[in-house]
């Protein structure tokens, strides 16, 4: 049996930031595990916008037209078992370079060619307001908890909470915890 592979997909542009360290300890929570992980992160990616041809709805096997670095994450999600999308929360949603990753998943989530369909999905979100709902992190989730029911994708947990200065949140042991055991729940039932 080949070993369990999870992407990690990072929509920060702070390489070093909060988001970041939460998705490495996922990531560690996914190698206790024994499973393989890869980390994407976003804003280093040539990622276009989708242009809404609707080119990838029609025949079978399609992917998007345009040709940019969404291709590799394609390859990495329909090798994949789990993913995890981490970032922080920008004026109340996900980030722009989030938004791009989530839109141009629209090429590989359709009906009988549906990658994600099977997939076990974690998010992990870093806000700077007091709470979810003050931040505008519950849009973001609720944004998730919409994509992935569309797809099929099962939801295994969400992770997050507030911190607002780069590196802050590995003071927040509690956080850093839920992140590790998130790791280890996405592939321990794939």
């Amino acid at each position: 049996m080949s070993a369990k592979r999870a992407v990690i997909v990072v929509g920060s542009p702070r390489k070093n930031g909060n988001s970041a360290a939460l998705a490495e300890q996922v990531a560690e929570g996914v190698r206790a595990t024994g499973a393989e992980v890869q980390t994407f992160n976003l804003h280093e990616m040539d990622i276009k916008p989708c242009d809404g041809c609707d080119a990838c709805q029609k025949g079978s096997g399609r992917d998007c037209h345009i040709k940019d670095d969404m291709q590799d994450l394609y390859t990495a999600i329909r090798q994949a078992d789990a993913m995890v999308i981490a970032g922080p929360v920008y004026w109340y949603s996900v980030t722009a370079q989030t938004k791009l990753f989530i839109d141009r998943c629209y090429a590989i989530a359709k009906p009988g060619y549906n990658a994600l369909g099977r997939m076990r999905v974690g998010i992990v979100l870093v806000y700077g307001g007091a709470d979810a709902f003050d931040s505008g992190a519950v849009n973001a989730l609720r944004m998730f908890q919409d994509a992935f029911r569309a797809t099929g994708s099962r939801i295994v947990g969400m992770v997050h909470g507030s911190a607002t200065m780069p590196g802050e949140v590995r003071g927040n042991a509690g956080l850093m915890e839920r992140a590790y055991d998130l790791g280890k729940r996405l592939v321990a039932e794939a």
